[in-house]
């Protein structure tokens, strides 16, 4: 489990993509991180899409690229 990729949102924020475990049950966690003078640390902001989820999850992102052509 652990890191699977970051996304540089802007100067202070990345989204992070995560295989996680958490009492007990694995998933994917997609996480805002924030780098500033104020805090750095995980943000609130995300979701956790349990791993057996997942391709509906991403059957529905990739409708995304669909949908605008």
């Amino acid at each position: 489990m652990g890191e699977l990729g970051r996304i540089r949102k802007n100067d202070t924020t990345e989204i992070v993509v995560q295989k996680t475990e958490f009492r007990g049950s694995v998933g994917i966690d997609i996480r805002e991180y924030v780098t500033s003078e104020r805090y750095t640390g995980w943000s609130k902001n995300g979701i956790r899409v349990p791993v057996e989820k997942w391709k509906d999850f991403k059957d529905i992102l990739d409708g995304v690229e669909t949908a605008e052509k």
